[in-house]
């Protein structure tokens, strides 16, 4: 859905959608299992700079959710996500800002995201705050054993036959020094 300036100038547009999934891409990471669903409502902000110059900004109001999976962190498994999340944004054309002096930048303006053109797509808003959402890694469980270093058996499913590594003779300094300390 496109967010045009145009309509957006004559009045504030309500949204209502229901995104299959595969309809935004997520990247490798992530697969979408269930519809994302979204509402919210998208309005023109006029903002005033200077006596002649207005600055038309778009604000968006909504929320998400969504069920996801990811890769755990540790055995590769699918584990479950789901996101829910209340969103609400300010973009602004892109180059409004610039010329202005370098100054040091306000919470709320760090906030503020930039469009290109005549609007923004619905979809490029929903996809950032969708990976915004997730966590950076997940596991399956907390105990998750994870994968065999040599032979990638999956060790919470079964116990792999390989040889546990005799020590690395490049630690045995450390540890000669660690036990002169311990005594």
């Amino acid at each position: 859905m496109f967010l045009d300036i145009k309509e957006l100038e004559r009045h504030p547009l309500d949204f209502e959608e229901e995104l299959q999934p595969d309809v935004i891409d997520l990247g490798d990471e992530v697969r979408q299992r269930t519809p994302l669903k979204t509402a919210g409502r998208a309005e023109l902000v006029e903002e005033h700079h200077g006596k002649h110059k207005i600055i038309k900004d778009i604000r968006l109001r909504g929320r998400l959710s969504a069920g996801l999976e990811m890769q755990c962190a540790r055995c590769l498994e699918p584990v479950p996500q789901e996101v829910a999340r209340d969103f609400e944004l300010l973009y602004r054309p892109l180059g409004a800002d610039a010329g202005r002096d370098e100054l040091s930048v306000t919470d709320a303006e760090a906030e503020i995201g930039y469009y290109q053109g005549e609007g923004i797509l619905l979809e490029d808003v929903l996809r950032e705050q969708v990976l915004l959402a997730l966590p950076l890694k997940v596991t399956c469980r907390e105990d998750c054993k994870g994968l065999c270093p040599h032979c990638g058996k999956n060790l919470n499913q079964e116990q792999c036959s390989c040889v546990v590594a005799a020590d690395d003779p490049r630690w045995t300094a450390l540890k000669d020094i660690r036990s002169k300390l311990e005594h």
